[in-house]
């Protein structure tokens, strides 16, 4: 997997949208990392709400999601 990190918009964080996300309008999130959290949005709303985690919580999510 690869990503492809989006421009920073008005000072923003960069927003990392993965490779297999498919390029013709399929469902897809795009993460955005800062010190203190990691944002998740749907990257065909990227005006859409954001849910915010911790780095921590983040991290466990991804260790769940590996085993799969």
């Amino acid at each position: 997997m690869s990503t492809e990190a989006s421009p920073l918009r008005n000072g923003g964080p960069a927003w990392v949208k993965s490779s297999y996300s498919a390029g013709n309008g399929g469902d897809c999130v795009e993460v955005a990392a800062t010190p203190s959290s990691v944002r998740v949005r749907d990257s065909k709303r990227p005006d859409g709400p954001v849910l915010t985690v911790g780095p921590d919580q983040w991290a466990a999510f991804v260790r769940m999601s590996a085993r799969g």
